[in-house]
């Protein structure tokens, strides 16, 4: 790495500015999670709806993923040490596998609670207290998810961005579960509550599975995907100067991107202007790539040496 990724290293008063929207939304994310966690808790006591227990989990595990995105959001800023050269960007993919496995858990429970409901229904008490807490859940997560489309539309933050989606989703929850507390209180047909329980334990599933996929991803290094693979290579190619480039490995640790590889050279180039060239490709990957960290290791085309491109194309052989 030849110069800094601007994109990573900004103090303008733009940048200052972002850095506080990015902390209000997300200490407002948590804010409207601890306010619904409780007005669903009081109204699942009263009403004994299984489907406002899938909603009441639901809003525990976004105070979690909120409280793990408020400290990725603070800490997105922090500079490598001594010990963690890299960063400290897998914590948060840590944090998000430990809460994948308790989405699991929770969802497996409430799949078997509503079952059991459904073999053995029972009447929603107190429906219309139920029905206003639903309401009163919509509201909030509009006014959420309104707030964070600004910020993200301002900032581009990625954490914000996920964050974002998952709220959008919780309104489709939401409104589930109003709508079976709505359809049981008029209808008196006791099986919508457990049915859309059901339901909802089969997103929350869904949504455990591909969070522990992408984290398990980071943690193992897993390269960018093909696409941005290419493009990394049709940028270097675009470059006059550049020969070949080999050995490109990839990786992604929290909000930021590692890309290193080798780039073949004319061998009688100078090596003033082979850095000059490298700098140059270093810019240009940082426009594609704002959160990257770009390592190039220049070498003269040609060159017979030992690949990691030669090892792998052997291993798939």
């Amino acid at each position: 790495m030849s110069i800094a990724n601007p994109y990573t290293r900004g103090t303008t008063a733009v940048e200052i500015r972002n850095r506080g929207l990015r902390r209000q939304v997300t200490m407002a994310s948590l804010g409207v999670a601890i306010v619904l966690i409780a007005a669903k808790l009081a109204a699942y006591m009263i009403t004994d709806s299984v489907s406002v227990m899938t909603s009441l989990l639901d809003s525990t595990f976004d105070a979690l993923a909120s409280t793990v995105t408020l400290v990725s959001v603070l800490h997105a800023m922090t500079p490598a040490d001594e010990e963690h050269r890299f960063g400290h960007g897998k914590v948060e993919a840590l944090a998000a596998m430990g809460q994948s496995l308790f989405i699991f858990g929770s969802a497996a429970y409430l799949l078997f609670e509503s079952m059991h409901r459904s073999l053995h229904p029972q009447p929603v008490k107190s429906a219309l207290i139920g029905i206003g807490v639903m309401l009163l859940s919509v509201v909030l997560t509009v006014f959420l998810v309104t707030f964070q489309k600004y910020v993200v539309r301002r900032t581009g933050s990625v954490a914000i961005s996920a964050d974002h989606l998952h709220y959008k989703g919780d309104l489709l929850m939401n409104g589930g579960v109003l709508c079976a507390l709505a359809l049981g209180y008029f209808s008196g047909w006791p099986y919508y509550d457990p049915l859309f329980a059901a339901g909802i334990s089969l997103v929350l599933l869904g949504g455990a599975w591909r969070i522990s996929r992408e984290s398990y991803g980071i943690l193992m290094d897993r390269e960018l995907s093909d696409a941005e693979r290419t493009k990394i290579e049709a940028l270097v190619m675009a470059h006059p100067q550049a020969r070949a480039v080999h050995d490109l490995r990839t990786r992604q640790s929290g909000q930021r991107v590692f890309i290193e590889f080798h780039l073949e050279l004319d061998g009688d180039l100078p090596l003033r202007k082979a850095h000059d060239v490298t700098e140059e490709l270093e810019r240009a990957l940082y426009e594609a790539f704002p959160k990257a960290e770009v390592l190039i290791h220049q070498e003269p085309a040609g060159l017979h040496d030992h690949r990691l491109d030669d090892d792998l194309k052997a291993q798939s052989a």
